[in-house]
This record gives C-alpha cells, structure tokens and sequence, in this order.
C-alpha cells in the first residue's frame, strides 16, 4: 500500500477518535446534569451529513468536512450561533440555566478526556512496550554532529559530551534533540573542560532551513563499510560489504568522524585498510581518490551491534501493571510540559519558531508510513495532549474561552451578556480560521517552495 495513503489512514482514525472522545466529554457530563443534546457530530455538517440518526432527543451524524467535531447543547453560544433559541426563556434543561460549577464541569469535559486518553494510552504503552533507549552518558565518545553548520550554530562539536540542558540532565538521548529545541542553555564536558553554551534564540529558526538535517546529534558511529559502487576505484580491491575500518596506513580508526582527516593525508595514494571481517583482522591495498574518499558508501550497525562494539549502551525498562501507571502519567505530564515550551517558542517571533507550524499535512506526517502499532498509539498520545492544551487556551470559541467566560462569572457573580457572547464567538472563529489558513499555508509552502 502506498505509504501516503497509509499515513492518511491512520491520521483519519486518530482523528475520528479523539474527536469523538473529546466530544463525550462534554456529552456524558451534560446528561448527568439533566442538559439536553441536540446534535452530536463527528466532523462538520455544514449544509449537509454524510450520516444523521436521531436517537431520544439527540441527533448523531458524521458530517462531511473533517476539521473537528462538535456537541450542540441546548441553550448555548456555541459554533451554530443559534440566536433564535437564545432569544426565548431559559428552559431548565438548558445549558444556560444550570449552576455554574455544572456549566464549569461540562466545558473542561473534553480537554480532560483528551489528556486522560493519553495518559491511558502511554500507561499501556509502557505495560506492553517497555523502553529501550540509549543513556546519553553511556556515549563514551561523545556525540557526532552530523550537520557542522548546525553544530557551529550551537556552539557543539563532534566528541563533546552532553552533560545538561537548562541545569537539567537528560538521561535519555533519544530525547535529547527535544531537549535543546525547547532549552536555553546546554553544559558540555569538552576535553574535561565543563562549558556553558547559551542557546541562540533564533535556533529553531536554523533548524527550519533545512528541515531533511534537523537531525543534527548521533551517536558517534564506527566506519562500516555498506554498498561498493560499481565505479569505485577500490571495487576489486577485496573489501566487502560489513567490512569495519580500524585502520588507514598507520593510523587507528575508531569512529567514521575521524576517518576524512586521516584520508587527507593519504589522498592520492596507495595504503592499507586494517579491517574487522566477522572476528577476524584483515590487511586490504586501497587507493585514496584525490578526493580523500575510498569510494564506499556507509554501513550501518544496529543498536544491539553498537552495544556489542562497546560504542554505546542501550538499557531496557519493563514495567509491571502497577509500575506502568506512574509512568504513564508522568510520560503525559512531561509530554504536557514540552509542549508548553514548544508553544512558548511559536509565540516569541524572535525564535522563527512559527515557521514550523503545520496544519494537516504536518499532522499527518507524523505518523509512520508503514503500519506500527506502537508508533500509531505514541502519536494519537500525543496529538490528544496537543488538543487538550489548544481546546484550553482562554480563545473565545474554545472550551477555554467558556472556561474563561465562566469563571469571571463565578467570581463576580455577572453572566456576561448573550450579545457579548456572540461577539466573542465570532471572533474566536475568525481567530481560529487564521490559524487554520496560516499553518495550512505553511505546509502549501513548504510543499511547494522546500
């Protein structure tokens, strides 16, 4: 299946259900409290539904425009701007005739729904999955940055040793490359030398130039020879694919970085290749172009084959049930919390961050092209904690902005007005519908013009 349709696949089946979970949230909490639902609707039904039925006093539809979902509760301002039925009496079943906490409740329904899905989700993530990941200490030969010019950037280079990000130390370094785009300050260790690098505030904006290199940090790897092409100049010279380089001439070759200053000095020349094949050492006559190449591509090792090499450690966490919920609410809550950072990004234009933002496509591309389960479920986590945070924002036309409203009433005792109401719903969507078209707009340019 192409891979595009696989992501669309699953973008749709995130999608659908954390809106319809989003939307019970509201739903289940308004029919405890007695208040009628007119319609329930997974996607927008503007002028006309894909599927309706009505069932007791409720109609349940799919509409045909997949930008969201919504419940219309009776007696609301809400997206339908329904006017007409604001004009009458208030009717007990209407949301504007109960109490404030129950209003108050009903409208934080859904964004809590969304993060407790997460929260559930990365619970059962961490029961059936574990985590493997590699301890950024265990890279004994510091990090390799793959991309100079970024690196430059950073004030890092290849061989350093991440010690901290923000005073903080990242255990994972999986989880480091998120670490720096969200900090402000990284510790190195360099030579022995501990040095403090501030972290350019337009460094996100770096990083969007070239968004195939944001990829910046790797372990450092050793030089495995992959593919020979058939124009290599060393083609028949008996090297072999999975070949380890530990040697060019007299000089020893650890890592793959050190392999090009060291070709340097033999451009142009005959030498030998130390190599490992399967255990055992061989002596390989190349010739280094005048390029300081051998003409082979870079092989790959797996991460169990690194560890094995000694080059890095991979360390392995099983949970038990009862282990798996901790670490799954606190999987949610620094989820939570590195989105924040991201936002705060976006929000200060200093930083270029807002260039990155994404409308659907961006989403989508976040899935796997391939079906994985386990990735499928990490991002659908991670986009109901996303939706949870934006639904919450104080924007008119959002539960925050309800939230909002109310709790001014709660403290002053004063509902604002129905016509304010509607004034700051139609903002909140025009707002909203910026948004919309800017990030759409962003993944139209990128698409077009990257």
């Amino acid at each position: 299946m192409n891979p595009i349709v696989i992501q669309t696949i699953q973008f749709f089946m995130s999608l659908s259900l954390l809106i319809i979970l989003h939307e019970l949230g509201h739903f289940i909490p308004a029919k405890i409290f007695k208040t009628r639902v007119e319609k329930f609707y997974l996607f927008f039904d503007i002028k006309y539904s894909l599927f309706k039925k009505k069932i007791g006093e409720t109609v349940y539809g799919i509409g045909w425009l997949p930008l969201g979902g919504y419940v219309k509760i009776s007696g609301m301002i809400d997206e339908s701007m329904d006017k007409e039925q604001m004009q009458q009496p208030p009717k007990p079943w209407e949301f504007r005739s109960k109490p404030s906490w129950q209003r108050l409740i009903i409208m934080l329904g859904g964004v809590t729904v969304n993060f407790i899905l997460a929260v559930i989700i990365y619970i059962g993530m961490a029961y059936a999955y574990g985590d493997q990941f590699i301890p950024t200490d265990s890279l004994e030969g510091g990090v390799w940055v793959t991309e100079e010019n970024i690196g430059d950037k950073l004030g890092i280079q290849t061989g350093d040793k991440i010690v901290a990000v923000d005073g903080e130390y990242v255990e994972n370094f999986n989880s480091l490359f998120l670490e720096i785009v969200n900090g402000n300050s990284i510790t190195i260790e360099r030579d022995g030398e501990i040095i403090e690098k501030e972290i350019p505030v337009d460094f996100i904006a770096t990083l969007l130039e070239d968004e195939d290199k944001v990829r910046f940090l790797s372990p450092r790897m050793p030089f495995v020879v992959g593919a020979i092409p058939e124009n290599s100049s060393n083609k028949d010279s008996g090297l072999q694919v999975e070949d380890m380089i530990l040697a060019v001439g007299d000089d020893k070759v650890k890592y793959f970085d050190e392999a090009k200053p060291i070709l340097e000095k033999y451009k142009g020349q005959e030498t030998v290749l130390t190599v490992d094949r399967d255990g055992r050492r061989e002596q390989i006559p190349v010739v280094i172009s005048d390029t300081a190449t051998i003409g082979v591509n870079l092989g790959a090792l797996t991460f169990d084959e690194l560890e094995k090499g000694g080059y890095l450690r991979l360390e392995t966490k099983k949970y038990s049930l009862a282990q798996s919920i901790p670490a799954g609410i606190d999987k949610g809550v620094s989820t939570l919390t590195g989105y924040v950072k991201q936002l705060k990004k976006i929000f200060n234009p200093e930083t270029g961050a807002y260039k990155g933002v994404g409308g659907f496509a961006a989403i989508g591309s976040m899935f796997p092209d391939t079906w994985n389960w386990a990735a499928f479920w990490n991002t659908t986590a991670l986009i109901s904690i996303i939706l949870a945070f934006m639904n919450i924002l104080p924007i008119p036309a959002l539960d925050g902005g309800h939230v909002m409203f109310l709790l001014y009433e709660m403290v002053s005792g004063r509902k604002p007005s129905d016509k304010f109401m509607e004034y700051a719903q139609m903002t909140g969507f025009f707002l909203l519908i910026a948004l919309l078209l800017f990030a759409n707009g962003n993944d139209i340019y990128k698409a077009i013009v990257k």
